[in-house]
């Protein structure tokens, strides 16, 4: 049977996102990427067709590969412009009511301390609707551009992301206890000293000391999200991640990736289902067949191959101008490369060309495309999750703000027919809605532990080594 089917929107704060060339279409109106206008309508949009949250790429690198320079993305904007997402939820949050926001933040070039301030505060602005999508940086230009010679080696990525986690988890879960705040107006105690406690990083690759400058927001820890499907980002995603985002036009590449995180994560002692996965998608919907079909045909004349080539030699670290378009995809792995990507189109069930790729990524991404009426599209997306035992899926668009509008009002109303979506919002917190349960992170999740160290605390505070 069937479960219960989430979705998210997902964007990026850039005229250009998956579909290079789409931005032209008369109708988009991704030029207005850059107003508060266009992301409280994208907001209201998504509450209307009860998303669970709004989920924002972003990286501070630029796709320089093709041709060994970046003229192609400058040219054809592909992910260029590209502003910080995280200025945009204040606003947002404050046009809904239920709609959580994940944005993308990297451990690579962050301080733990500054870091782990800046989501509390957004969890507190918006109530406790703020989700992480954890991710290491994989690009040389993003590496040069703050001062560093080059990437860190594929693995040691992951080695320091361990460590950023357990520094923040120590910060959020562990400096305050729960009953540290007194705010007493009659005796002017604000907040107890001895319920809060200063942790102490001294690790391999991050140093601090310090009080977590925020008091505890509503969930403490973000709602985690996280992408990687290599064999160390699969550690890491059954290890920390609440969620897994998935980009895979292969239904049984999905179904192997999400069968093996949660064998992992049952091996450290998670709750398997603790977990949720969601699968890219793009879906073009109309009234009938013919007309959703006419729609597609209607936005392929926009599509911009020079841009997709740049894009993909972006994400795979491989200049693709190097290659005939009819060659064979490069199967060779590199450290400044997404090997998620790499694998999605080398180690499925048929071997793609350049020219494959490259035409299966003008619209939508790497995820598969849906095209069809309400009913067609539901069925669709019922395929993928008993097949692959995913939960959801994070929507892509062709055209914004028209492709989630269309699944809002076309795709979801199918759905909830079904008994397959929700008709409201549960109450609470993001990590609430989505799990039905507590605010905070269960206690089989390792950063349960610094939360727990808190209940040590006697009468003088103290230190917490993370």
């Amino acid at each position: 049977m069937t479960k219960e089917i989430r979705v998210n929107g997902f964007a990026i704060h850039s005229p250009v996102h998956l579909s290079p060339g789409l931005w032209r279409h008369p109708r988009d109106r991704s030029l207005e990427f850059s107003t508060l206008d266009y992301w409280t309508d994208v907001a209201r949009i998504l509450e209307r067709g009860k998303f669970d949250a709004l989920f924002i790429a972003d990286s501070i690198s630029i796709h320089d590969i093709y041709q060994g320079n970046a003229d192609a993305s400058l040219r054809r904007a592909v992910q260029l412009p590209k502003h910080d997402p995280t200025l945009l939820v204040s606003a947002m949050a404050l046009v809904t009511e239920h709609l959580g926001f994940g944005i993308t933040g990297s451990v690579s070039y962050e301080a733990p301390y500054i870091f782990a301030r800046r989501f509390s505060t957004l969890d507190h602005l918006t109530k406790g609707r703020v989700a992480w999508n954890i991710v290491t940086n994989f690009s040389d230009a993003g590496a040069r551009a703050v001062g560093r010679t080059g990437v860190k080696a594929h693995d040691l990525r992951y080695d320091i992301a361990d460590e950023f986690l357990d520094a923040v988890y120590a910060l959020w879960e562990g400096s305050w206890a729960e009953d540290a705040l007194v705010t007493d107006r009659a005796s002017g105690v604000f907040a107890d000293p001895a319920r809060i406690r200063k942790v102490v990083h001294r690790g391999e690759h991050f140093q601090f000391e310090g009080v977590n400058i925020v008091d505890p927001s509503p969930q403490r820890t973000p709602f985690l999200f996280q992408a990687g499907t290599s064999h160390r980002g699969k550690d890491f995603a059954a290890r920390h991640a609440e969620a897994v985002f998935l980009s895979d036009p292969s239904q049984a590449n999905v179904a192997r990736n999400v069968a093996d995180t949660r064998a992992r994560a049952a091996g450290l002692g998670r709750d398997p289902n603790d977990i949720k996965f969601f699968s890219l998608v793009t879906v073009i919907v109309d009234e009938t067949e013919a007309a959703a079909h006419a729609k597609y045909r209607d936005y392929q004349r926009y599509i911009d191959l020079e841009g997709s080539l740049a894009l993909l030699s972006g994400w795979s670290g491989i200049d693709l101008s190097q290659y005939a378009l009819d060659d064979p995809f490069p199967t060779k792995k590199k450290d400044n490369a997404v090997t998620s990507m790499i694998d999605s189109f080398t180690g499925a069930e048929k071997v793609w060309t350049i020219r494959e790729v490259v035409t299966h990524n003008t619209i939508g991404g790497r995820g598969p495309v849906v095209i069809g009426t309400p009913a067609q599209v539901a069925d669709a997306l019922q395929g993928w999750m008993d097949e692959t035992d995913i939960d959801g899926f994070n929507l892509s668009y062709a055209v914004t703000t028209e492709g989630y509008s269309d699944f809002a009002d076309l795709v979801v109303p199918e759905l909830q027919r079904r008994g397959l979506y929700k008709t409201d919002y549960g109450a609470g917190t993001l990590r609430e809605k989505v799990f039905g349960r507590g605010r905070l992170l269960p206690d089989t999740h390792p950063a349960a532990r610094f939360r727990a160290a808190l209940a040590e605390l006697g009468g003088t505070g103290g230190e917490h080594a993370a």
